[in-house]
C-alpha cells in the first residue's frame, strides 16, 4: 500500500515509515524542509516536500493521488507559538482531510492527544490552544465521510516498545512509547480495523491487535 504521512519528519511518522516499509508497503513522508530527505529516506519512506501551511486542497490532493491511506502526523511544535498550533496542528489535519476526499482516499488516521475535548476556551495559554486545535481538528475529520480512525495518545515517551497497550473512548491518563503509537497506527492501516472510530490510546496489557479488534 501507498500511505503518505503528513509530518514526515516527526517521530511517530519516522519510526511508521520505517514500520510499514519493513512490511513491504510504500509510505510517503509529507516535509517541509527539504533538508530533510535523507533522513526519511533512510527510513524507507519517499519524501515529498511540501508546506501545509502554503497549500491548499486542489494541490494537496494532486499529492494523495493513488495512495491507500493518509496519516496525520504533523505538529507545528512546543516552541511554535500559539497560532501555529491553529495553522498546523487544527488546519493542516482538516487540509489532509479534504483533500483526501477530494482525492479519493477513503482511510485516514489522525495523531491526536489524550483529552483533548477539555480545553478551556477562553484560555490563550499555548497548551489550552493546543487542545483546542486537536480536538477542533478532530471534529471536523468526524464530519467526514472518509474512514477516519481517530488516535488519542497519552504522554509521548522513546521508552522501547512493548506491544501491550489500552484503549477506550477513554482511559486513565498514562503514558506510551512512540513506536507503540506508530505500530497501532500500522496495524489500522494493515487490517482496516476500527473505523470512524475514536479511542484514547496509552501503556496496557493488551496486544495490539487484540486490542483494536475489541473496539
Amino acid at each position: 500500500m501507498r500511505i503518505v504521512i503528513a509530518g514526515g519528519h516527526g517521530k511517530i511518522a519516522m519510526i511508521l515509515s520505517s514500520q510499514l516499509s519493513v512490511a513491504g508497503h510504500h509510505p510517503v513522508g509529507i516535509i517541509r524542509n527539504a533538508a530533510h530527505a535523507a533522513e526519511l529516506k533512510a527510513t524507507g519512506a519517499e519524501p515529498l516536500v511540501l508546506d501545509l501551511e502554503q497549500s491548499d486542497v486542489e494541490h494537496l490532493s494532486t499529492a494523495l493521488a493513488g495512495a491507500d491511506a493518509v496519516v496525520f502526523a504533523a505538529g507545528a511544535g512546543p516552541n511554535s507559538g500559539a497560532e501555529r498550533k491553529l495553522t498546523v496542528d487544527r488546519d493542516g489535519a482538516i487540509l489532509l482531510a479534504n483533500a483526501a476526499v477530494a482525492a479519493g482516499v477513503r482511510r485516514m488516521i489522525v495523531v491526536s492527544a489524550i483529552g483533548t475535548d477539555d480545553f478551556d476556551a477562553d484560555s490563550d495559554d499555548q497548551m489550552q490552544v493546543y487542545l483546542r486545535a486537536k480536538s477542533e481538528a478532530d471534529a471536523a475529520v468526524r464530519a467526514t465521510d472518509l474512514d477516519y480512525t481517530i488516535v488519542r495518545p497519552g504522554g509521548l515517551t522513546d521508552d522501547e516498545p512493548t506491544g501491550l497497550v489500552t484503549v477506550g473512548e477513554t482511559v486513565e491518563r498514562g503514558n506510551i512509547p512512540r513506536a507503540d503509537v506508530a505500530a497501532v497506527i500500522a496495524q489500522l492501516i494493515e487490517d482496516g480495523s476500527a473505523p470512524r472510530t475514536q479511542f484514547e490510546l496509552v501503556s496496557g496489557s493488551t496486544p495490539i491487535a487484540s486490542a483494536l479488534h475489541e473496539l
